[in-house]
């Protein structure tokens, strides 16, 4: 053997090694992961850089087009797998242009039919398929959609038993999320933007901070499951939407409105530049269907870790029960089709006790936990929840009931990290049982934002979650889409003229109501997150939703249908002031859908 082929399948064979430490590493803990990922940085770098010197002499020798495609597969994994740990969106560009080439190239052409070839090849699509779905690159997304169920057609007689099965389900599943995430298309990103999103200079500083320092996100937790959710390999509609909205928009100052792809490998758009003068984005762990100990384990190293200014972000989405929408239908589900234009609210938005009501989101009684005289607390609705964490019905579920307390988390088992700052979002029927957490915490009082605990149905019936995603998780991610979704709207038939009209509105209210958070008697816990771009705007959009919800006369006379936050928001904050429902009233006129709305005689009168 020639030394020069010798060498470069030496460091292939160093370079598998290192590339295997790496994925044994833990997604935690002060470890010098870095340190590993530079070394098969540098490995890689030169294995590339050998066989581009030597391809000659190496494919006369023997070497495949498909093993250079799985190289440059390594190269594009490692850069996603970094951006996973840094969430540097240079990196994920990084990625797709590694997987771009080995498209464009075809590398994977002469795999053959043997089976370990085929599921790389197959495994390289849907992460490939993940990268373009971070980067908004959609067309390029369905084009290797369509690809990939093609291969899986294609290898369906080599791919026998339980293979063939399990990837026509993930075949079945990424269509399902390109489809539901398709009404995006005309959106504006939902990253945070320089350019589109008020910045912090726009609003007033608070001075009621009791003592305390500002906060700002450093990690966040995005935690999962559904049953028969739509998902992209282990990346929920929910997640990936979250995920998003807690980046900024690496494009920055560069931004460009996208115009319509004209393939998917377009080499360069203005949109695609990367603004380094960028803050760096939040840390994130996406975790679906995790063991409960390993997130516990997780949140532990990223409070213990976590600076004195910082906070951690906690997103858990989950059913109450892991099995409950196996028939296709929620136990908690309100269909809103045929009352949404008939039903006139029972709620008086308008009286004190019942803005009260809505602004605490819990009965007077509940404001302290008397743990040490009652097993048991009145929520929400006036629903008693046992406290003891056996009671398989006192949590939500990230996983199957089969699994017992490994997928099983009770509001409890985050008490001991509220020591930290925490900020809770919890989307879930049984949400208001993160309403113990209040007042009991262990040093930090804790943030929650929670979601409405009877939830949609849509058209067929069917839990409206499973197939389009959470419809309080796409308030706050994408505020003006949900909007579209309360009121039974097309945002892809609508003008991009409404769009702009809309955004323009999403932009004034953001002003308008950071500023009056800013001024307003506002809890310190809210006070000390708004000085933060990611929790500011997250808080202002929960605002936003709450207020459609509670003044859609499909849903406002329903309390459980409305989310809640903990501490309470100052009144100036509540659905029915005028500086808060007249921008809805705006926003539905702007639409035709005022029909659909219960709004005061004041702000009817709004030209």
């Amino acid at each position: 053997m020639p030394s020069s082929e010798c060498s470069f399948w030496e460091l292939h064979s160093k370079a598998d090694k290192k590339f295997s430490r790496l994925r044994d590493l833990p997604l935690y803990g002060t470890h010098r992961w870095d340190f590993f990922f530079d070394k098969a940085f540098q490995i890689y770098t030169k294995l590339w850089k050998t066989q581009q010197e030597q391809r000659q002499a190496l494919v006369e020798a023997g070497l495949r087009r498909w093993q250079i495609g799985e190289i440059a597969s390594r190269i594009g994994q490692l850069h996603y797998n970094y951006y996973i740990r840094t969430s540097d969106a240079t990196f994920l560009s990084e990625s797709y242009i590694f997987y771009e080439a080995i498209v464009s190239r075809e590398y994977f052409k002469d795999a053959g039919k043997d089976a370990t070839l085929i599921n790389k090849q197959l495994r390289f699509y849907v992460r490939f398929i993940v990268v373009c779905l971070l980067l908004n690159r959609k067309e390029m997304a369905s084009q290797l959609n369509w690809q990939l169920r093609a291969l899986i057609d294609e290898f369906r007689g080599t791919l026998q038993g339980n293979d063939a099965k399990e990837w026509k389900r993930i075949g079945h599943d990424i269509s399902r999320f390109i489809r539901a995430d398709a009404v995006s298309q005309n959106s504006r990103p939902l990253r945070l933007s320089v350019l589109l999103d008020p910045q912090a200079t726009c609003f007033p500083s608070t001075s009621r901070l009791g003592g305390h320092n500002p906060l700002n996100l450093k990690d966040a937790l995005l935690v999962s499951y559904h049953y028969n959710e739509v998902k992209a390999s282990d990346l929920t509609l929910d997640t990936f939407r979250f995920l998003q909205c807690l980046e900024w928009e690496p494009s920055g100052t560069f931004y460009r409105a996208r115009t319509t792809e004209s393939n998917g490998n377009t080499p360069m758009r203005t949109d695609d530049i990367i603004d380094h003068s960028l803050p760096p984005n939040p840390h994130k762990y996406v975790l679906h269907r995790p063991n409960i100990l390993r997130f516990l384990l997780i949140l532990a190293s990223a409070c213990d870790e976590l600076p004195a200014d910082g906070i951690v972000l906690l997103y858990l989405s989950a059913s109450a029960d892991g099995e409950s929408l196996k028939n296709g239908t929620a136990q908690s589900s309100v269909d809103i089709r045929a009352s949404a234009s008939t039903h006139t609210p029972s709620l008086n938005l308008d009286s004190s006790t019942t803005a009260s009501d809505l602004d605490e989101g819990i009965p007077e009684t509940n404001k302290s936990l008397t743990s040490d005289t009652s097993d048991h607390v009145t929520t929400v609705g006036g629903e008693s929840v046992n406290l003891d964490i056996s009671d398989s019905n006192s949590g939500i579920w990230f996983g199957s009931r089969e699994g017992a307390g490994a997928r099983f988390l009770h509001p409890a088992d985050l008490l001991p990290f509220t020591r930290a700052p925490l900020f809770i979002i919890v989307d879930s029927d049984k949400s208001n049982l993160f309403e113990t957490i209040h007042g009991e915490e262990k040093g930090e009082p804790s943030a929650l934002l929670l979601s409405p605990i009877l939830q949609p149905q849509a058209e067929n019936g069917e839990q409206q979650d499973s197939v389009a995603g959470s419809l309080f998780t796409f308030f706050l991610t994408t505020p003006l889409l949900a909007f579209f979704r309360l009121v039974n709207v097309s945002p892809i038939t609508a003008a991009q003229a409404i769009h702009d009209q809309l955004e323009a509105l999403m932009t004034s209210l953001t002003l308008e109501w950071g500023k009056l958070l800013s001024t307003s008697s506002l809890d310190y816990v809210w006070a000390r997150i708004m000085w933060d771009p990611f929790l500011r705007r997250l808080l202002i959009r929960f605002i936003f939703c709450r207020a459609c919800l509670a003044l859609h006369t499909g849903y406002g006379s329903k309390i459980k249908s409305l989310p809640r936050c903990l501490p309470a928001l100052p009144k100036e904050m509540l659905p029915t002031e005028v500086a808060i429902e007249r921008y809805i009233y705006q926003i539905a006129s702007c639409l035709g859908v005022l029909e659909q709305f219960k709004f005061s005689p004041e702000v009817d009168k709004v030209k």
